[in-house]
């Protein structure tokens, strides 16, 4: 499938939750900065656990913050 991307929809997680990246950062040790990577799609990687203390801060599944897209 030419064009599949994964894209990751903290923003959308964080905003349910009415939560800042300021406090996510602050619950699981990960720097904002990093954590602004994720959000905004310029990570390249993430670690299991890293994802798995997003998760545990945001009481989600890996599914809900993890996304595959389809492109054109």
């Amino acid at each position: 499938m030419a064009g599949a991307m994964i894209t990751i929809t903290l923003d959308h997680q964080l905003a349910a939750r009415e939560m800042t990246l300021t406090e996510l950062s602050r619950r699981t040790g990960i720097s904002t900065v990093n954590l602004s990577l994720l959000k905004n799609n310029h990570a390249k990687a993430i670690r299991f656990t890293t994802l798995n203390a997003i998760c545990d801060a945001l009481n989600c599944a890996p599914g809900d913050i993890i996304t595959r897209t389809s492109g054109i």
